[in-house]
């Protein structure tokens, strides 16, 4: 690969960041991390046309944009998706109640052992 072609690379990412920002359109792996759906439900969301998407160069040639706003309410309508939400939040209300309770056992262990000197 010479300069010329780095430059090129360099421009096209240059060019697909400059309009990404300030837009609703984001890329697979961007919206995949943000609304917790798999990159392969995303594709086949796409593909069945559950959401819009576009192909744009990209620094490694065509990258699939979506919007993000559309993704994340088809997430959210997504019975699989709430219930991995719903699974993940009894695991943190489960952790802050083992939590709290293990406060409480060490405040009575610490009562205790000022009461036995």
């Amino acid at each position: 690969m010479d300069w010329d072609d780095r430059l090129d690379d360099w421009d096209a990412a240059l060019e697909l960041t400059a309009q990404l920002e300030g837009s609703d359109w984001v890329t697979l792996d961007i919206a995949a991390r943000q609304t917790g759906a798999s990159r392969a439900a995303l594709r086949t969301w796409y593909r069945s046309g559950e959401i819009p998407s576009r192909l744009t160069e990209g620094p490694h040639g065509p990258t699939r944009l979506v919007p993000l706003a559309v993704v994340a309410a088809r997430a959210e309508a997504s019975p699989r998706m709430r219930y991995t939400a719903q699974r993940r939040l009894d695991a943190e209300a489960q952790l802050a109640l083992l939590s709290h309770r293990v406060d409480e056992l060490e405040a009575r262990l610490a009562a205790l052992e000022l009461y036995r000197q």
